[in-house]
């Protein structure tokens, strides 16, 4: 498994293509290739520059990226773009101070159609969760029903909702101190 920090601008390209595979399939078949793809890259190019961030990629024998992994530690104060103002509805801001800043957040997690089924996503979470200090978690969308099921099925909890039901959930790290 190859570990990338900001130096994984220099696979961008690569990443993209294999992130625009993974993130319009099912479930998230309704969205646009073109701007999944823009989306995808410009975020990339700010979060590589991120405190903590990380990335790690496993290539299939022939050298294609068969699935990745990316996140960064958790800032303070908490952000409330993206999706980030529904985890603070979701836990309440007491609960995100403790479980989440300083945290590793798993920003994204895909594995090719072709490599699914291998333990790959299963090593993927553990290699970036299972040594940070102060745990690990990830977002993801209440619709994504197998997704859910894997992170469940991977000994990942989620923390007790507090606040208002929203459309993601959050998950922490087997490892997490919180757990």
């Amino acid at each position: 498994m190859e570990r990338y920090e900001g130096d994984v601008l220099g696979i961008a390209d690569e990443l993209t293509d294999a992130y625009v595979e993974v993130f319009t399939a099912p479930p998230w078949q309704h969205r646009d290739l073109e701007e999944t793809r823009v989306a995808f890259r410009r975020r990339l190019e700010l979060d590589a520059g991120r405190d903590g961030f990380g990335a790690w990629i496993e290539r299939a024998e022939d050298g294609r990226i068969a699935g990745f992994v990316t996140g960064w530690t958790t800032p303070s104060p908490f952000r409330t773009d993206r999706s980030y103002g529904q985890v603070l509805e979701r836990l309440g801001a007491e609960q995100v101070d403790e479980l989440l800043v300083g945290a590793f957040e798993i920003d994204e997690l895909g594995v090719l159609g072709w490599a699914r089924g291998t333990g790959l996503g299963r090593r993927l979470l553990s290699t970036a969760a299972d040594h940070q200090p102060s745990g690990a978690w990830l977002l993801t969308w209440n619709q994504a029903h197998d997704t859910i099921a894997f992170y469940r099925g991977v000994g990942w909890h989620e923390p007790p909702v507090k606040g208002a039901e929203t459309d993601i959930v959050v998950f922490l790290s087997p490892n997490h101190p919180g757990v």
